[in-house]
């Protein structure tokens, strides 16, 4: 079933509903948006079941490391490019 409907929003349908809560496609009044603080489009209406058994998850100290990891290789990919980003930087040029 295609939801988004890029083409034809007017023909969305909603899937998440008060009878059905696992629907993942939802529609928000522009209403209730707006008093949102600073319209804020964060929006939550499911939760992950994977994350509701906090007993599952890594002590505080391997999620610690494993996020350092990720953003030391972020910041590697970055650094790579900035030369590229440069007047004059890159291959071509």
């Amino acid at each position: 079933m295609c939801c988004y409907r890029p083409a034809n929003r007017h023909r969305r349908k909603p899937t998440w509903s008060e009878h059905n809560p696992e629907g993942r496609w939802r529609v928000f009044d522009y209403d209730d948006l707006i008093q949102r603080d600073k319209v804020n489009l964060d929006l939550f209406w499911f939760r992950d079941k994977r994350l509701d058994d906090g007993d599952d998850l890594p002590e505080p100290d391997v999620i610690a490391e494993e996020i350092a990891d990720d953003l030391q290789t972020a910041l590697d990919q970055f650094r790579s490019i900035v030369p590229a980003a440069q007047p004059g930087g890159g291959s071509g040029g």
